[in-house]
């Protein structure tokens, strides 16, 4: 085998590098085509390196040296300005690669192996594919032939070569940026609020309405605790953010404020005076074709590779950046965090924690009342299993409510004298943005008339121009007077005695202003926040009885007792008394009204009401006994003169179906009439001889009653005819 000759110093194949060839290049070869392969790993090299560019393309003439056609050669310059460190997102590569496993490539050339790949993995593909195909590749210094062992060394070399190189422009550039980054002065931009001073500082930005917007934002969401609730009350009192555009300093520009742009803000550590560098990493596990961005990754400030503190002006501290994080995770939508408040009416949602299973339980809403339930679905969840314990959500909010109306009834003045103190804090502090924003608009006036008058009276092009401007200035400041007034005459700045005696009121009668129909679900549920640190729930058993453990904030505990409604009457705990004591009063002959008010007397309750014992709930409690219908229907009822029945119980009395003997009544085939305290309530008149026949004629083949029916109609009938 000859040896290659080296390239001279014009970047041209030599004659001896020609002829050294022969012996590698067949005629098979020249069947096939040959790709000449251009690319520069930036944009900025292709703009500015034409003269690299020149000599890549005039490779083709080397290719028709040797002994290659024209119309054989095919030139791919997809991919400038990418980088060959890897295939992805290289299309000129892949339609390369493509090429040479189809058969139809005899000759790949190249500047130099670098341009085709700087990864070994794509590069060791690359050689395989050619060895199988019998494709040469070649550069300035030679021609190679993959299945040749010298020029598989020689090649693989070149390539890890390459590749070795890349890693080491990178790391030194990387470590560049981190030695930089640990003496806190890598800066790619200031957050708003912050300006740049020097090559290595920043401070504040020296406009005061920029810094009082900032502290506000901050100031609001430790007070309402969500980014939305902190957007509404900017977007209610017309509150933009100051921005700064372009170098320097910039320009100030007042923009609109959005949901992202206070994530930012609060997440950003800048701001309580931290440099910080690695926040947010990339995992090259996580990295999709495609879409390199996928692979960044936000890390605990544990894993930050810089964290300076105290390094510049602060608007917070860094305690209240850290329960800024905490609160941010907390009101996300996950199974061990108590989440943000939303709508719906359990008002314990996150606080319940199940006792058994020491997670939070869930809320769902079912029924033709659409009522709460909290559940701890988790053995359900995992494994198939029924739910550990659920409690019914009314019975467990107005318990709760009591417990914190009950704690809250002694600051009730102080609640009220820093309520009163809070709205005017709140009032002066959208005064002075408003008297900002005033003071800013007439500057801006002022500036256009100075401008004005500068200006040549006879260079009336200019003026023109000028005199609409200032003419946009004064009606800014006319339409931002006008709301200013109309801001100050709907919320004046200081509270008046009327305001200040209602806000008393209020807060001396905490209960009324708790159910008030202006005290939103969601007003409430901030309120047993603010309180409550969780809510543990223990069902004893399945029985009517919940122990609730109140753990308030502060590290207070207090614990009560809470009565639910359950499904079956034999998960009550007092089942069997119950059901002694019902028996001993069905025996004294006594009705169900007058069993249920003496049960009720007692203190006991039903399965699924909380309230208290009805006469169909005795009925149904003696039916699960054993008792018949019959041994209740000959009882006195209340409220009845002597032969009349209620129409449910003269139904049972027949053991007919109280539907049909309805219908007798409206075909008056029995008497009766509608009870006046009772609506739409049937009251029948039937004495020992009338309730024997009816029974006879209950107990009448079907034909007799058809026919029995038909006379009847017919007798309705002509009395409604006759005059």
């Amino acid at each position: 085998m000859k040896t290659a000759a080296r390239s001279n110093t014009t970047g041209e194949l030599s004659e001896d590098l020609v002829s050294g060839s022969a012996e590698k290049i067949q005629a098979w070869h020249r069947e096939r085509g040959a790709i000449v392969y251009i690319r520069q790993s930036t944009l900025q090299q292709v703009r500015l390196h034409q003269e690299s560019a020149r000599r890549q393309y005039s490779l083709t003439n080397r290719v028709r040296a040797l002994g290659w056609p024209a119309a054989r050669i095919v030139v791919i310059d997809e991919d400038q300005g990418k980088s060959a460190a890897s295939s992805e997102g290289r299309t000129g590569f892949q339609r390369l690669v493509s090429e040479v496993s189809l058969d139809h490539v005899g000759l790949i050339l190249g500047l130099e192996l670098a341009r085709l790949a700087r990864s070994s993995k794509d590069w060791h593909q690359l050689l395989e594919l050619c060895a199988l195909f019998g494709t040469l590749i070649a550069d300035l210094d030679g021609i190679y032939d993959p299945t040749q062992y010298n020029d598989r060394l020689l090649l693989g070399l070149k390539g890890t070569l390459s590749e070795a190189e890349l890693h080491i422009l990178r790391q030194r550039l990387q470590q560049g940026r981190l030695n930089k980054a640990r003496r806190g002065e890598l800066f790619s931009v200031v957050p708003t609020g912050y300006v740049r001073r020097g090559s290595a500082g920043i401070a504040f930005d020296p406009d005061e309405q920029v810094q009082h917007v900032v502290r506000l934002i901050f100031r609001k969401f430790a007070e309402l605790g969500t980014i939305h609730a902190a957007l509404r009350y900017l977007v209610s009192n017309h509150i933009e953010l100051g921005m700064r555009e372009g170098a320097g300093d910039g320009v100030l520009r007042w923009r609109r404020p959005n949901r992202g742009t206070l994530l930012n803000l609060l997440k950003n550590p800048l701001y309580s005076g931290a440099y910080t560098y690695g926040r947010r990493q990339v995992d090259p596990r996580r990295r999709q074709p495609g879409r390199p961005a996928t692979g960044r990754m936000v890390c605990e400030p544990g894993q930050w590779q810089v964290l300076l503190k105290g390094r510049f002006p602060a608007y917070i501290t860094w305690e209240q950046y850290e329960e800024n994080l905490a609160r941010l995770k907390a009101n996300q939508a996950r199974a061990d965090t108590r989440g943000a408040v939303r709508a719906g009416t359990a008002l314990l949602v996150g606080l319940v924690v199940c006792a058994k299973c020491n997670v939070r339980m869930l809320v769902s809403y079912g029924g033709s009342t659409n009522q709460p339930l909290y559940c701890c679905t988790v053995r359900s969840a995992n494994y198939g299993t029924q739910s550990c314990q659920r409690v019914a959500g009314p019975g467990l909010d107005q318990l709760v409510s009591r417990s914190v109306l009950a704690a809250l009834e002694p600051a009730a003045l102080a609640v009220s004298l820093e309520a009163a103190q809070h709205v005017e804090q709140e009032r002066a502090t959208v005064t002075r943005l408003w008297q900002q924003r005033l003071e800013r608009a007439r500057y801006e006036a002022d500036r256009a008339a100075r401008q004005y008058h500068l200006v040549e009276p006879e260079h009336r092009l200019v003026a023109r121009q000028l005199e609409r401007e200032g003419e946009e200035k004064l009606g800014i400041v006319q339409q931002g007077q006008e709301e200013y007034e109309r801001c100050v005459r709907t919320q004046p700045r200081t509270l008046t005695a009327e305001e200040r005696e209602q806000i008393g009121q209020l807060a001396t009668d905490l209960p009324a202003l708790w159910v008030a129909s202006t005290t939103t679900v969601m007003e409430r549920k901030e309120i047993l926040r603010q309180v409550l640190q969780r809510i543990v729930v223990d069902v004893q058993g399945q029985s009517e009885r919940v122990s609730v453990r109140l753990e308030w904030v502060g590290g207070a505990v207090t614990t009560h007792e809470l009565i639910r409604p359950v499904q079956r009457w034999e998960q009550l705990s007092y089942y069997p008394r119950l059901c002694e004591r019902v028996i001993a009063l069905a025996n004294q002959q006594r009705s169900a009204a007058s069993i249920a008010t003496q049960l009720n007397i007692e203190g006991y309750r039903p399965a699924k009401q909380v309230e208290q014992f009805g006469p169909q709930g005795v009925l149904g409690l003696l039916r699960k006994l054993g008792f018949t219908r019959s041994q209740f229907a000959n009882r006195p009822r209340t409220g009845l003169a002597e032969g009349e029945w209620w129409l449910p119980d003269l139904a049972r009395t027949l053991a007919m179906p109280a539907v049909t003997l309805y219908g007798w009544w409206r075909r008056g085939q029995v008497n009766g009439y509608y009870h006046g305290s009772r609506p739409r309530r049937c009251v029948l008149w039937a004495d020992e001889r009338e309730v024997t026949r009816l029974r006879q004629l209950h107990q009448q083949p079907a034909a007799l009653k058809i026919r029995h029916r038909w006379l009847t109609d017919v007798k309705n009938l002509s009395k409604t005819k006759s005059p």
